[in-house]
């Protein structure tokens, strides 16, 4: 990476158009991580220094270009190859804590919210069986618990 890693817990990412899945599952697991799949290469250049983001792409000649503090070129195809590689560059291992903290679509942290406040926008068998609900501030998409936490988790454990 150029300007090598770095370990702080506050890293952000920008991927660019050819990483939207990468830019998924780094929201999933709980990282900062914006995605425009319009965005050209200056643009992602310059947000990078404005919002103090590494950016994330396969194109070799943005990497050259951008002298950025944070630039990561992707070498591999496959997406857990993908989440290994940015792991080792910042250092860090998957926080069973951090997954599901931030909203798939937006990026926005999620807030936890009052079951009954959302009690009409969730299905009847959802409100009855689950008790913990999360909100985006910012597109209000709610999210709950469920299976799929535990199964992401081991999924992710067992291919990184």
């Amino acid at each position: 990476m150029a300007g090598g890693p770095s370990s702080s817990s506050d890293t952000k990412f920008l991927a660019d158009i050819m990483l939207g899945s990468l830019a998924r599952w780094l929201r999933i697991l709980g990282y900062d991580t914006a995605y425009d799949n319009r965005i050209a290469d200056d643009e992602i250049i310059e947000r990078c220094r404005r919002e103090g983001r590494i950016a994330l792409t396969r194109d070799r000649r943005l990497t050259q270009r951008s002298r950025l503090r944070g630039c990561l070129l992707i070498e591999h195809e496959e997406l857990f190859e993908q989440i290994r590689e940015v792991l080792k560059a910042i250092d860090h291992e998957i926080s069973p804590n951090r997954l599901l903290s931030r909203c798939l679509e937006c990026n926005s942290l999620l807030e936890s919210v009052d079951k009954e406040a959302i009690r009409l926008q969730i299905p009847a068998y959802v409100f009855k069986t689950h008790s913990h609900f999360k909100r985006c501030p910012g597109c209000q998409r709610i999210y709950w618990g469920g299976t799929h936490r535990r199964n992401i988790y081991q999924r992710l454990k067992t291919r990184l």
